[in-house]
């Protein structure tokens, strides 16, 4: 630990950064702690599990909110899977990272089920059912019926939950790597690569790939070396928002702390300026800010926690409107190629959703829908055409020709810029 912490300095004297101290990085990571429990209390829609995630492998609890927010995941979250299921909806995702969830409150998965086609199935017994789905999907289409992101996430959670993954769902994982599958257009995904090297790297360590022990290792090994390979000068791996699962996964895989030196304080220093206000965000982030992974999981014990953790009351802060105007160009490019041009002045600091409410507003022939999500808002239909998951298709969106690593309600308009909204293939 000590020559960790000597390394970090040292990469923060270079970078003429003060040193952190070990007070003020539990300071922080306490801080983040408070900001994930508030954000429970303002959450729209369904329960985020990814949140009560971070906050169980925590160091830090308050046990009862922990509580509440568990009891909320079982009915709230619950149903809503249900609908999905009934409704022949792929959530494999989703479904994991409820399981994971509940094994993180080391709450009996056994208790809990879900009915389809008039068949009750334990919880673990579904997603191996929904995995199944998945890897045979991608036997006719080469691809899986959600995305790889979800695919590892199904993996991970059955493999953290002590079930044995069945040979031939872990090998279209380790084919999709040695394949290079894991893109989102263009750019290799990798938040898709962490996902896929932590549940990799579980199976690996259950002992039961021993048939494929020498492809699961060379999988491992390569998506080792493409994020090694994406992290920026700064010290992220791919962008601010991939790096915590990016971490995380690096960890998983055995790199030493003092490896990712750099990565954790380049997350120490976006959450210094507000960089993860979005809860999802801090969720990925404050794992790996403590050294721990989603595989830790697997070993939760849920004894002799810390529960010290007191949410002081705030002062709500009123943020009043800016008189200052900033001119917003959209730009909007259907599947077709046509594209069609408008323009519309917002007050500056407004979200890109606000901004393009205004837009809608004016009746110069731009609508758009959007879908809730883990992350937040996002466009499913612009001008009356839809971007649809399961048409592997979705609205891509820059500012000035650089792709946005924030949501439409996290991203902020601050000066003149012109947004590219494409309906683009994966």
């Amino acid at each position: 630990m000590l020559s960790s912490f000597l390394i970090v300095c040292l990469l923060a004297f270079a970078s003429s950064k003060p040193c952190d101290t070990e007070g003020s990085v539990n300071e922080l990571l306490t801080s983040l702690n408070k900001d994930l429990l508030r954000s429970l209390e303002r959450q729209e829609g369904v329960p985020n599990p990814s949140v009560h995630l971070a906050l169980r492998l925590s160091n830090f609890h308050n046990l009862a909110k922990e509580s509440e927010h568990l009891n909320k995941l079982k009915t709230d979250l619950h149903n809503d899977i249900q609908n999905s299921l009934s409704n022949g909806q792929p959530v494999t995702g989703l479904l994991a990272l409820y399981t994971m969830a509940l094994k993180s409150s080391c709450y009996d998965l056994n208790t809990v089920t879900f009915t389809v086609s008039e068949t009750r199935k334990v919880l673990l017994t579904q997603l191996k059912k929904q995995m199944e789905h998945e890897k045979e999907h991608i036997g006719f289409s080469h691809r899986p019926l959600t995305n790889y992101y979800q695919y590892s996430l199904g993996v991970l959670a059955l493999c953290a939950s002590g079930v044995r993954v069945n040979n031939h769902v872990s090998n279209k994982l380790i084919k999709a790597v040695e394949d290079e599958q894991f893109k989102h257009g263009n750019s290799e995904s990798i938040d898709t690569n962490a996902m896929a090297g932590m549940a990799l790297q579980c199976v690996k360590d259950a002992g039961s790939h021993v048939h494929n022990a020498a492809e699961l290792d060379v999988a491992l090994s390569k998506i080792k070396q493409k994020l090694l390979a994406a992290r920026r000068a700064d010290g992220h791996i791919g962008n601010e928002f991939s790096t915590g699962l990016a971490v995380q996964a690096l960890l998983a895989m055995g790199s030493q702390v003092a490896e990712c030196a750099a990565s954790m304080e380049a997350m120490r220093t976006g959450a210094r300026s507000n960089t993860y206000h979005n809860p999802m965000a801090i969720s990925q982030i404050l794992p790996a800010l403590q050294q721990k992974s989603y595989l830790t999981v697997k070993s939760k014990d849920c004894l002799n926690e810390d529960n010290t953790l007191v949410l002081e009351p705030i002062d709500p802060v009123v943020v009043l409107p800016s008189e200052s105007k900033v001119s917003l160009m959209v730009e909007v490019v259907i599947s077709s190629g046509a594209a069609a041009v408008y323009s519309v002045d917002v007050p500056k600091g407004s979200s890109l959703l606000e901004a393009l409410e205004l837009l809608k507003g004016i009746n110069v022939g731009f609508t758009f829908e959007k879908e809730s999500s883990l992350w937040g808002p996002f466009l499913s239909v612009v001008n009356g055409e839809q971007a649809r998951q399961s048409d592997r298709r979705y609205w891509h969106l820059s500012s000035d020709g650089t792709a946005l690593s924030q949501g439409i309600n996290d991203f902020k308009i601050k000066a003149a810029q012109k947004i590219t909204i494409k309906n683009t293939s994966y």
